[in-house]
């Protein structure tokens, strides 16, 4: 049984040679980039992961037993550094902080409660507009609605085009005093 045992040490030992890894690097460069950029979009990334690769084989080329492929045991480095890799973009997503400085590029849209109160004031002017006087409204759905000039207003209700402009004007003023509605600094 002993003869057995030595018989299987020295067959693993002749079978296993050593592995020659500038040539292992050399044969399989090409595959190796395809391999990675078809899992990872950004090329400098790409070119990270690539070098992260052949370092790791280097660096921990003692640790390879010759159970597999010298190419399947880079492939399987290189595809743990893509998890990796993939692991510290979620990572860095999750942790962004909300600073002063990214408050102040918000814009007003961004911000919630610049949505509720721009949908407050609108309703508030819509509610006014249903109040107005039906010359006033139909001036102002002529305007709005149609995209009509003053002049076209004033020629279709026969009336002077000064008086468009000052009903205009007036409604204006009516509207900003019923909403409280302040001019953006």
């Amino acid at each position: 049984m002993s003869a057995l045992v030595d018989f299987e040490i020295e067959t693993s030992a002749v079978l296993f040679h050593p592995v020659r890894w500038e040539s292992v690097m050399r044969e399989n460069e090409k595959r190796l980039y395809n391999f990675i950029r078809k899992r990872v979009a950004n090329f400098a990334d790409v070119e990270d992961l690539v070098q992260s690769t052949w370092l790791e084989v280097l660096r921990n080329q003692h640790k390879f037993c010759g159970s597999s492929k010298p190419e399947t045991w880079m492939f399987g480095i290189a595809i743990n550094l893509v998890k990796n890799y993939y692991k510290s973009l979620k990572v860095s997503y999750l942790h962004d902080e909300l600073n002063d400085e990214v408050l102040t590029q918000l814009t007003h849209g961004d911000r919630p409660d610049g949505l509720t109160e721009g949908k407050d004031a609108l309703g508030k002017v819509l509610h006014r507009i249903a109040q107005l006087p039906a010359d006033y409204q139909q001036i102002l759905q002529l305007i709005v609605e149609s995209d009509t000039s003053y002049q076209a207003v004033a020629d279709e209700l026969m009336i002077p085009i000064g008086t468009v402009r000052s009903r205009l004007s007036r409604l204006r003023q009516t509207l900003k005093n019923d909403i409280d509605w302040e001019p953006a600094e």
